[in-house]
């Protein structure tokens, strides 16, 4: 035999032996038949969860600003001590506030001289047109001198009421100078840690009355909480006493437990205007065993339980697609692979849209036939979803592969079952 002819007659060996391959691959699997995995559709725990980032901050914290501008010459603390209440923070320089309390204390004496003197004017004038009034009585003094005492006597004492009202501004503004004084030493209100301090002797205290000017933060780091930001979709879940799992991106090998104690009833707007707008709301997340090792202003992110169900029908979240009611028409079905159940379908199921013109559907594999279901989801975790209507306990559903049952699975599609019997 010549070499040409044996490389043909091994040629046509392996053709035969590929066709031979093909056929016994198309008797197992069936003609056109779609790979997939299945599953029961068993009753499991779900937990719903809404995820949020943020940071960690004190319960409580102080920021201590100063009441009145002036410059810083002792700082009585650094960063990171401890304070108990009523201890000396800060003092600031109280030449010129002594001075303006000097200058109001040598007013209010000059105005309460001339008061005193005003009251002694009136007490005068007054004597005087009594004097006159008796003497008119008895016809020794006339109408006109009667007259011009009691104008008088009018006169000084209106200047003596103003002289008790120039007084009590006086006063008023000394006591102002004083209260400033006493400003000029600030005290801890609380017992806590310098968490923060943001001046050094020498620098200029605005005063809060102009802007914000925080000379320092006193904190309680016993109770620490995580203030997160959560979408104004997924803020309708939470509600105050929601359990929390937190992790601190400082503290990868630790994670804490925390409870939701305060949701705001304003939105925080970021972007506005532009394609990255996000509106957001503040969460605080109390931290129930903070420990030593969380600081003010870690990163955190947290996973708040908004709902359990304890026996629900769940499914992986994969299993669960959205059709057309055109893409959901039933497939020509093939002679003797599942006929009866392809007629059943195309006459019983009636999908409904939702407004979108969406249906929600599961795949029921029958005889290696698969059948759309429309469902009605619940609550889901990450990684299933609960079926509130169209399935029951011990269905066996398509649970992948996730571009069969997005893309390729028909109503009524033949498939090949690869048996997935564990749902987790």
């Amino acid at each position: 035999m010549s070499k040409k002819k044996w490389i043909i007659g091994v040629g046509v060996v392996i053709l035969v032996l590929a066709i031979v391959a093909v056929v016994i691959s198309i008797k197992k699997n069936g003609d056109g038949a779609i790979p997939v995995e299945t599953a029961k559709v068993e009753p499991q725990k779900i937990v719903e969860t809404v995820t949020a980032t943020g940071r960690i901050q004190p319960k409580t914290q102080v920021k201590i600003s100063a009441d009145v501008p002036a410059k810083i010459t002792l700082l009585n603390v650094k960063e990171g001590d401890w304070v108990n209440k009523g201890d000396l923070l800060v003092q600031l320089d109280r030449e010129r506030i002594q001075a303006a309390m000097e200058s109001a204390q040598a007013n209010l004496s000059s105005v309460e001289s001339n008061a005193m003197l005003a009251n002694e004017n009136m007490r005068k004038a007054e004597k005087d047109y009594l004097r006159t009034r008796e003497l008119f009585e008895k016809s020794l003094e006339s109408q006109a001198a009667l007259d011009q005492n009691y104008a008088t006597a009018q006169v000084e004492k209106a200047r003596y009421k103003s002289a008790l009202d120039q007084v009590e501004q006086a006063k008023a503004v000394l006591k102002q100078a004083r209260d400033d004084l006493s400003k000029t030493t600030i005290y801890a209100p609380m017992s806590g840690t310098i968490s923060e301090l943001n001046k050094e002797v020498g620098e200029i205290a605005l005063g809060s009355q102009f802007q914000e000017d925080v000379i320092m933060i006193v904190s309680n780091l016993a109770g620490m909480e995580a203030l997160v930001n959560v979408d104004e979709n997924d803020v309708v879940s939470v509600a105050v006493g929601d359990s929390a799992t937190i992790e601190v991106d400082a503290l990868p090998d630790k994670t804490f437990k925390g409870v939701v104690s305060e949701i705001a009833s304003s939105a925080t707007i970021t972007g506005s205007g532009t394609a990255d707008q996000k509106t957001e709301f503040e969460v605080k997340i109390s931290v129930l065993e903070p420990g030593k090792d969380l600081r003010p202003g870690m990163t955190a992110s947290s996973d708040v339980v908004t709902e359990i169900r304890e026996n629900a029908l769940g499914v992986p979240i994969q299993s669960v697609t959205a059709r057309t009611p055109e893409q959901l028409k039933p497939e020509a079905p093939k002679p003797g692979n599942g006929t009866a159940l392809a007629d059943t379908a195309s006459k019983e199921d009636k999908f409904v849209p939702d407004k979108d013109g969406f249906v929600q559907v599961v795949f029921l594999v029958t005889d290696d036939v698969v059948k759309a279901k429309q469902v009605k989801t619940g609550i889901q975790s990450e990684t299933h979803i609960e079926i509130v209507e169209g399935l029951s306990e011990g269905d066996e559903i398509v649970t992948g592969s996730y571009r069969a049952i997005s893309q390729t699975l028909k109503n009524n599609s033949q498939v090949t079952v690869k048996k997935n019997d564990t749902q987790k």
